[in-house]
């Protein structure tokens, strides 16, 4: 390299590496402001063709940034080069600017699958090419500061690794440093399951035809996590996360067992509500298998015994806030009435068995997957959210057992429980038959069911992340 690893932003600009970007949407929009506002002065991006002149446009007054027409324009001309585009397309993307690279470059992908990115690289760029690839293990209007930001060293001297720190520095972002296929499980483990949780979630209101919290009985507390983080994800684009269950073998078994795991708590709870002996079994028999099933879930995941508050191994404190402070971001309000003395009292909402949670844990100790362990080393936003909520039921033993009990008892959810696993049975079909065009027809569809509250669930929504995110900060600083 013709100048210094340790080179950053107050640097003369003739010491200043060429930062090249390929591939402008969100992601790659996102780093190019971030890289412009800290001070890099020789930033070179490009899109589509047919979107050189809105970039043009949109660029030509932000400092050290220069629009190409194309990807041979930011190979030739790049010291470090980023591709950020989908996943799905990369190979193609690589195949026809990688031979274009400039002479001892570093080449990096941000895409959230990386065997495809690392197969592209190793077929299409030249030999003397370093390999440092990158991933931000958050969405683009996430605050990147203190989140995870995943550096894999494939094919390169550790000068080239210091020289992508310093460049990426700027982020405030925690560095994760992982292999390409250690990178896949880890994002598979932390996402794969999350957004499949969500998504079925989102379809099955969808399918239903109703928005559950303007009835009063999906409000407040672990509700508000649920709703808001699966607005959340369909307000994004569906590439976002189609590639990531696709084309990851691991996601694929994953979100296979999710649906599996949903199917047969389902079944479960209804053989457990219906009297009398069926195929010799009681309904007390038949109740205590539910119990014992979702008491080995909590034990593998949580390592709880028992039906009391347990032996909780000693851990890190709770995730979630108070579900005082939770209800402040809910779309939706539990009534309030007062009684004869003054008192004001919640009415107007019901437990329920709060499937869409047993089925993750029970989906992660069939698996083995230890959600803690990803929590420290490469956890989303929507990954410690949702862990979070699953750890605030499965900890309170009131909590879970009124889940159980509803789940039994109640029959006023029970339709919406099997909506929930056929959504999530359909969303597991069709990521096994590995179809894009399926996947998208599927979101698109759920997608315009909710298209009119996106405004309002992406401000509570934010909000919600960002209190959460800063008393993590807090609680690690202390």
């Amino acid at each position: 390299m013709p100048f210094s690893s340790n080179v950053d932003p107050s640097s003369p600009v003739d010491q200043q590496p060429t930062i090249g970007i390929i591939g402008m949407g969100l992601m790659g929009s996102m780093y190019t402001n971030r890289l412009s506002a800290a001070g890099w002065k020789k930033i070179h991006v490009c899109d589509q063709r047919q979107n050189y002149e809105s970039l043009q446009e949109r660029y030509h007054d932000i400092p050290g940034v220069t629009v190409y027409q194309d990807g041979h324009g930011v190979s030739r001309s790049s010291d470090f080069i980023m591709y950020s585009v989908e996943a799905e397309f990369v190979d193609r993307v690589v195949a026809e600017y990688g031979p274009s690279t400039k002479l001892n470059a570093i080449v990096a992908g941000q895409t959230s699958v990386k065997a495809p990115e690392k197969a592209a690289f190793e077929k299409y760029l030249p030999p003397d090419t370093s390999i440092v690839s990158c991933h931000s293990l958050h969405g683009p209007t996430v605050n990147p500061v203190g989140q995870p930001l995943v550096l894999i060293k494939h094919r390169a001297p550790d000068s080239a690794l210091l020289l992508v720190e310093n460049i990426l520095r700027c982020f405030g972002s925690r560095y994760v440093y992982l292999s390409y296929d250690e990178h896949d499980i880890v994002t598979a483990n932390t996402q794969a399951v999350t957004h499949m949780a969500f998504l079925s979630m989102g379809t099955a209101w969808a399918c239903s035809a109703a928005y559950p919290w303007e009835q009063g009985l999906y409000v407040g507390g672990i509700e508000t996590v649920k709703v808001n983080l699966a607005l959340r994800i369909f307000s994004n684009a569906w590439h976002v996360y189609a590639g990531l269950a696709i084309m990851n073998p691991q996601a694929r078994e994953q979100i296979n067992q999710y649906a599996q795991s949903a199917t047969e708590l389902f079944k479960m709870m209804v053989e457990a509500g219906t009297a009398g002996t069926n195929g010799g079994e009681s309904a007390a028999e038949r109740e205590r298998k539910l119990r014992d099933r979702v008491e080995w879930g909590r034990r593998i995941v949580f390592g709880i015994e028992g039906n009391g508050e347990g032996t909780q191994k000693k851990r890190r404190h709770p995730i979630l806030l108070s579900e005082a402070l939770l209800d402040r971001f809910s779309l939706g309000r539990i009534p309030v009435n007062e009684d004869s003395s003054g008192s004001a009292y919640k009415t107007g909402y019901r437990p329920n068995s709060h499937l869409s949670l047993l089925a993750m844990v029970d989906c992660w100790a069939h698996l083995n997957i230890k959600p803690f362990l990803h929590l420290s080393l490469a956890a989303t936003p929507l990954f410690r959210l949702f862990l979070g909520v699953a750890e605030h039921l499965f900890l309170s033993s009131s909590l879970l057992e009124a889940a159980i009990h509803s789940a039994i008892y109640d029959t006023w959810h029970r339709s919406d429980d099997l909506e929930f696993v056929v959504a999530a049975r359909g969303w597991s079909q069709c990521v096994r038959f590995g179809s894009f065009e399926v996947y998208r027809q599927r979101f698109d569809e759920t997608r315009q069911f909710f298209e009119g509250r996106f405004a309002e669930a992406g401000v509570l929504g934010s909000e919600m992340i960002k209190t959460v995110m800063e008393s993590k900060v807090e609680e690690d600083e202390n």
